[in-house]
């Protein structure tokens, strides 16, 4: 669609000439994410505050206008691309602390705010906030809720709505609500917070959010453990996960990634090793080193080759070197790799990876994994090269048999990556029909007319082509 001087002059109105961007080489930088996919919108609104959000929305439920919310653009998914023009909104000047309330463990801010600003003002009282996604030092608050994006640190502390209190929002036909509660507990109503967290701006566009803050751990032991294959890695994962002392990162490395890491730095990794845990346990000072030694006891089995506990904090980062040394081996033999972030029960570690190893022979395609293991959400890697059409033939066709198979182990196809376009038409395989015709009707509650991020997150009800592979990068 294309928007007439009219429109124009009434969003000019609404949120000042300042704010608004018409010019087509203004309009494309926020035309894509971290996808890849780009689309070009008719107009850029810069959102200042919740009044002025809340008249744009209204004009454009008025005159049918597509209106899509942005952050940072870090999402992997195309969930923020303007695929049929439009309006996209951009929220990245909105990054006021409204409230710090250190008593409640409470803070309330705009959408705008990067997640590491929340983390440094959090920390001057003592307090951080969960959720941690690698994109932390610049992707926004508003991003990690419209994704439910979390990060590593969810298998003890939980995802993002877990730390999420209340939501002050906007729907699709213009109106004002408020969600949730200001304190930890309340079961009055039904639970939209939930429910708007995670729907990557199709049912309300959120302006506030009341974060639940976690006081800082006093100290930190970190451990490295190296197996000879992927069972007994995942065995340990699951003795980890079944004694009292629950780490506050449990992260999971296979075979393939650590001759990567081997390769691409210096790292000083066992040979022959098939699987990696980096694990991490905070908490007292006094009792941190007992809880470590419970956890390395859990880690033990006949599988274990190597378990290293840092005792300084140049052996923390020289260990950590290690797993940060992944993501940029991966770029240099794969820059356009393609990303997927499934989850399955944790005792179906094994099976999935030995899974993912019989398809990458399949199609011929390096698969390298990667991920949170302490609740299976897995990084699943197919190193291609977008540029070769047979490759991304048989990509898709490996892609569509990595989703079958983590469905029939009772495993979800995204944990915390979102939907948007990418993986919007594997969603029926999922959710049964009956319930996605439930959300669709949800979604016309909130959004009458369409006009919110229209065709994300669920597939139309007639199904289209499949769109592609998630995150080439």
């Amino acid at each position: 669609m294309s928007l007439d001087q009219t429109i124009v002059s009434r969003l000019s109105k609404i949120c000042g000439p300042d704010n608004l961007l018409t010019a087509p080489s203004d309009c494309w930088p926020y035309g894509y994410d971290n996808s890849r996919r780009q689309a070009l919108p008719d107009a850029v609104v810069m959102a200042t505050d919740h009044n002025q959000i809340q008249q744009l929305v209204a004009f454009c439920n008025d005159e049918r206008i597509p209106l899509i919310a942005r952050g940072r653009g870090t999402g992997t998914t195309g969930a923020t691309v303007p695929i049929h023009g439009g309006i996209v909104l951009s929220l990245e000047r909105m990054t006021r602390i409204i409230k710090m309330d250190p008593a409640n463990r409470v803070m309330v801010v705009e959408p705008g705010i990067t997640n590491q600003q929340v983390q440094d003002a959090a920390k001057e009282h003592g307090f951080f906030w969960s959720p941690d996604p690698t994109s932390a030092a610049f992707c926004t608050v508003g991003g990690n809720l419209a994704y439910n994006s979390a990060g590593p640190r969810t298998v003890k502390y939980g995802s993002t709505r877990d730390n999420v209190f209340g939501l002050r929002a906007i729907t699709g036909d213009g109106k004002e609500i408020r969600t949730g509660v200001y304190t930890s507990k309340g079961v009055v109503g039904y639970d939209l917070t939930r429910l708007l967290i995670g729907s990557e701006g199709t049912l309300a566009i959120i302006t506030e959010a009341t974060l639940k803050l976690t006081p800082l751990p006093e100290a930190k032991r970190t451990l490295q453990v190296s197996y000879q294959d992927i069972n007994s890695a995942a065995a340990a994962v699951s003795a980890i996960m079944a004694q009292s002392v629950t780490p506050c990162t449990l992260e999971f490395i296979d075979g393939q990634a650590i001759e990567m890491i081997r390769n691409y730095s210096k790292a000083d990794l066992p040979h022959g090793a098939g699987a990696m845990l980096m694990i991490e346990v905070d908490g007292l000072e006094a009792s941190l080193d007992q809880a470590a030694d419970q956890v390395a006891a859990a880690a033990h089995n006949d599988g274990l080759l190597e378990l290293v506990v840092a005792k300084t904090q140049q052996q923390v980062a020289s260990l950590w070197e290690t797993r940060k040394a992944l993501s940029p081996a991966l770029r240099n033999i794969a820059p356009k790799k393609i990303n997927e972030d499934v989850v399955v029960p944790v005792s179906e570690i094994p099976v999935l990876i030995n899974g993912l190893q019989a398809l990458s022979e399949k199609y011929a395609i390096p698969i390298v994994n990667f991920g949170h293991a302490g609740n299976g959400n897995i990084h699943v890697n197919l190193l291609i090269d977008p540029d070769d059409p047979a490759q991304m033939q048989q990509s898709e066709k490996c892609l569509d048999e990595v989703f079958s198979l983590v469905l029939e182990l009772n495993g979800t196809i995204s944990g915390e990556h979102g939907i948007g376009l990418e993986k919007r038409d594997f969603v029926a395989r999922e959710i049964d029909a009956t319930t996605l015709d439930l959300m669709r009707r949800i979604k016309s509650q909130f959004d009458p007319n369409n006009i919110l991020n229209p065709d994300k997150k669920l597939p139309p009800a007639s199904p289209i082509g499949h769109q592609g592979p998630e995150a080439i990068k």
